[in-house]
């Protein structure tokens, strides 16, 4: 009965029939090896095998203490044996009611706010917020300004990248990439650290621009890194591409049609895993980006392996997209010329009183917002991240609410699961690049 059911095997199996009525009709005999209870699994599926009516099944908690669950997520797993019937995640472990802030302060106000949801790649966050307010108030960004901006957000989807394969293949089992991710993206982080003077949390993005120029330390350690950085990008395939552990928990497993990825609402690798091809950058393009060549890369099996390989070339194309950013990019300012929504530079306000004064208005009582509604979206790391703001006039939005990639890929938790091992729902919840605090918000 374990092998009719496919306990051991690789393969999920999508129930509807009993499994041994499928089998005995199709006249299949197994003599014990694997090829034989992958061949019953085969002819089951084939068929819609279901497990029995009166089959026991057991349910357990995963998390919120497991290790891999980061002690910030809960999913009620029942089990037939080994085999996941349901999953049913439980949010809202990190819920701190970000979005109702939102309401309580100015515009200015709420990009601190932003860098704690998804607190691995913070700069995303303030990019994607800021954005939002700039269509809502119709400001334009200087060339040079969406330039640095480009980068920015480049430098920090190849930190988010690499913090994902090294969590993923450390939960799964191969524990060397780890340490050869986290020691590439320690040098970008002392970078952001120069940048913005923060690591983690990190702040920069302005309503209207960014905070501050780089300085030429700065772009001389980029174009260092950009020397030194893509022979490392190999090093972390070479040490995956024939990992045994690593190709069997992967491939075949939390597998996805395009057609349900879209009716689920995934985007960025999850979705692009499946064979969509679809990215903000390229198909609703911003910022620097409409200048820049690079390539989307998409998938065709839907699986984990898939978006592994996605999210590694992934960081290839960034590099590329870094690289033509330092060699396009001209003189300028950094900040759009709005005084009543823009901030002043932080040199004039140490020294002018009429500065000290505008920046002072503008955190306390914000600029203001033309009545309406907005929605926009930027192709972050993870996904589309979006924010919708509802303006009824003055200097706090009425409502806010944020499209969170994490959130949205949860929802698909327990469609990608049925039917794989007990062990497979740590690579699933991996597969997602979920981080709770931009989840559960």
């Amino acid at each position: 009965r374990r092998l009719a059911l496919g306990v051991g095997a690789r393969t999920a199996v999508p129930w509807n029939r009993p499994a041994c009525f499928v089998i005995a009709e199709a006249g299949v005999n197994h003599n014990g090896s694997v090829d034989a209870a992958r061949k019953l699994v085969e002819v089951a599926a084939e068929a819609g095998a279901d497990a029995p009516d009166d089959a026991e099944t057991t349910i357990i908690n995963m998390g919120p203490q497991h290790p891999s669950t980061h002690g910030v997520l809960k999913v009620i797993l029942e089990l037939e044996g080994e085999r996941l019937v349901k999953s049913t995640p439980v949010m809202g472990f990190l819920h701190r009611g970000v979005e109702k802030l939102a309401e309580e302060g100015t515009y200015h106000q709420f990009i601190p706010h932003t860098d704690r949801l998804d607190y691995v790649c913070a700069m995303y966050n303030n990019f994607a917020y800021c954005r939002a307010v700039e269509k809502l108030m119709n400001i334009t960004v200087p060339d040079r300004a969406e330039y640095l901006r480009t980068i920015v957000a480049e430098i920090q989807r190849i930190i988010g990248h690499q913090f994902w394969l090294g969590t993923q293949a450390l939960d799964i089992g191969a524990m060397t990439v780890f340490f050869y991710c986290f020691r590439d993206r320690e040098i970008l982080l002392d970078w952001f650290d120069e940048l913005c003077g923060a690591r983690l949390t990190t702040s920069w993005y302005r309503i209207g621009g960014v905070e501050r120029d780089f300085t030429p330390s700065l772009f001389a350690k980029l174009k260092q890194f950009l020397d030194y950085f893509p022979p490392k990008i190999d090093e972390y395939v070479i040490f995956l591409e024939k990992n045994r552990i690593w190709l069997a928990r992967t491939k075949g497993v939390a597998v996805i049609s395009a057609e349900d990825a879209l009716s689920f609402g995934l985007s960025g690798p999850t979705l692009r895993g499946s064979g969509v091809d679809y990215d903000l950058r390229k198909y609703e393009p911003y910022s620097a980006y409409p200048k820049c060549e690079f390539s989307v890369p998409v998938g065709k099996n839907g699986d984990t392996y898939d978006r592994y390989w996605i999210r590694v070339q992934e960081i290839y194309e960034s590099v590329k997209i870094i690289r033509q950013c330092l060699e396009q990019i001209q003189d300028g300012p950094i900040m759009a010329d709005v005084p009543s929504v823009t901030l002043p530079p932080k040199e004039r306000v140490f020294t002018n009183l009429e500065s000290m004064i505008q920046q002072f208005k503008l955190f306390s009582q914000g600029f203001n917002a033309p009545p309406g509604e907005i929605y926009c979206g930027t192709e972050a790391h993870k996904g589309e991240l979006g924010f919708y703001i509802v303006s009824t006039g003055g200097g706090k939005p009425y409502r806010l609410k944020i499209r969170a990639p994490s959130f949205i890929h949860m929802g698909a938790f327990d469609h990608m699961s049925k039917g794989y091992m007990i062990a497979d729902a740590v690579t699933i919840f991996g597969t997602y690049d979920i981080v709770m605090g931009e989840c559960d918000r």
